[in-house]
């Protein structure tokens, strides 16, 4: 019997090979055959799937709707909105042939769906009474990025993009901002992630926006992420698509839109934030496994303990637990024990002769490695509660981390430092020039990752101008 376990490099000793490494050996994804496409296997889709779902709760209990809209898009309707077009072009996939047939107007897979949507709601909307329009679509997109990596930057993307239209500019502001708590706060409560939530600058914000408000996160290894991002897109696309609506003066005007968006880069932003060099660690709210069983047998006692591990298992299902029973009998317990640390199951349950005879189990946690002997008579309760201390405990240790990561520059030379050596977030003034912006991202390859709802002023490091607090890291 073979033992052997590949080996998982160090985190700390290249993160990017850890990355990558990770994504296979626990199957959450594999690479298509088509550049920056993969395969995202039943576990990783699990995650994902829990995510979804939280997320869906959460969008319906604001009033939100759910539709699904066209993949294709006619090259006018992109046209229509110019600054928006503008910004996709070079990451759009066209198709210009149907069977044997030249298209006569090339067709755009969606990269986003505004153009699209807006076309339906031009159809849909005529009078007040028809506003506000909250919906959600679960869908793709596809964008032909330069570089790739699974779940963080890919060509095919599964995501949600809202879409909502508004009688008002206060109204449409108002619900961005909504949007952007919601993600804020799914993030906190169930990823175990700490984002900074802030407005992007005016080159960062996304195409045919009047402003763009974004979540983002430090992983572990010092880059940011932008993890989600909310749009209020004013009336740009409904003027560019000519959607009116008769308001309550029976004056035929433009309403005010919305979209945001949350996509399957969160798989990644879990891996990166949360994993260690023994794999990956899963936030019990997410976790597709709970608690997996693992019996612990010695030749002739090998009957008695599966049977108690069976019932435990049953016991555990029963109080509505997510449990798995591991009855591998080709390798040991300490191999199955190192399998499911990197898979990141959250508690592992072991039991064997001398459990069964003290009528216990014993707990082992994967945030902490710490080990609990619990009575059999209480431990669907106890496992219960200590789920929910992982849950916390891992928020914690995230935002435990990136307030340690989180640093002031004084100058523009220990910004520089900061940036080259400890990497982070980056506190700065910014005197709000683009020169400024684009010399740091040029000196750095830092940008700025958002500028806070609470600015405070001073001056800014390389023009010696007025300015106003900005967050810069270097991100993925």
């Amino acid at each position: 019997m073979t033992e052997a376990v590949e080996k998982l490099t160090k985190k700390s000793e290249d993160s990017s090979k850890w990355y990558l490494q990770l994504v296979r050996m626990a199957k959450l994804a594999d690479y298509g055959p088509v550049r920056g496409t993969f395969a995202i296997r039943p576990y990783g889709f699990a995650i994902w799937e829990r995510i979804q779902r939280d997320l869906d709760d959460r969008f319906k209990a604001t009033g939100h709707v759910n539709a699904y809209f066209p993949l294709f898009i006619p090259e006018s309707y992109l046209k229509k909105e110019a600054e928006h077009v503008e910004g996709f072009d070079p990451e759009v996939a066209w198709v210009t042939t149907a069977g044997r047939e030249e298209l006569e107007e090339r067709i755009a897979v969606r990269p986003t769906s505004e153009t699209i949507i807006c076309e339906f709601y031009r159809r849909w909307i005529h009078s007040y009474r028809d506003l506000p329009v909250l919906v959600n679509q679960w869908s793709n997109f596809v964008r032909w990025e330069k570089v790739t990596r699974p779940f963080l930057r890919t060509t095919e993307v599964l995501w949600q993009e809202g879409h909502t239209v508004h009688a008002t500019a206060e109204e449409a502001r108002e619900e961005t901002l909504r949007m952007l708590g919601v993600y804020r706060d799914c993030f906190a409560e169930t990823l175990s992630i700490p984002v900074l939530t802030g407005q992007k600058s005016p080159s960062e914000r996304f195409a045919g926006a009047v402003e763009t408000f974004t979540c983002e996160a430090l992983m572990g290894d010092g880059r940011a992420l932008q993890s989600a991002t909310s749009h209020d897109l004013g009336q740009n696309f409904s003027k560019a698509f000519d959607i009116t609506f008769l308001d309550e003066n029976q004056d035929r005007v433009h309403p005010f839109q919305t979209s945001w968006g949350f996509s399957t880069r969160a798989v990644g932003a879990l891996i990166l934030v949360h994993g260690d060099d023994r794999g990956l660690k899963i936030p019990p709210k997410l976790a597709p496994v709970e608690a997996v069983i693992v019996p612990i047998w010695r030749g002739k006692n090998k009957s008695e303990v599966r049977t108690e591990a069976q019932k435990l298992y049953t016991e555990l299902k029963a109080a509505g637990l997510r449990a798995e029973l591991d009855l591998d009998e080709e390798h040991s317990p300490g191999w199955k024990f190192n399998e499911h640390e990197l898979r990141g199951v959250p508690v592992r349950v072991e039991i064997g002769p001398k459990d069964i005879e003290k009528s216990q189990a014993v707990l082992v946690r994967r945030d902490t490695g710490e080990k609990e002997f619990v009575g059999r008579g209480g431990l669907p309760e106890r496992l219960t509660v200590l789920l929910g201390e992982i849950q916390d405990n891992m928020m914690r240790q995230a935002t435990e981390f990136r307030d340690a990561n989180t640093r002031h520059a004084g100058s523009y030379d220990e910004f520089k430092e900061i940036i080259a050596e400890k990497r982070g977030f980056v506190v700065a003034p910014w005197d709000g020039t683009l020169e400024t912006e684009q010399k740091i991202k040029e000196d750095t390859k830092a940008t700025i990752r958002l500028l806070p709802f609470e600015r405070e002023d001073g001056t800014d490091l390389i023009s010696g101008k007025p300015g106003k607090t900005a967050i810069f890291a270097r991100a993925y």
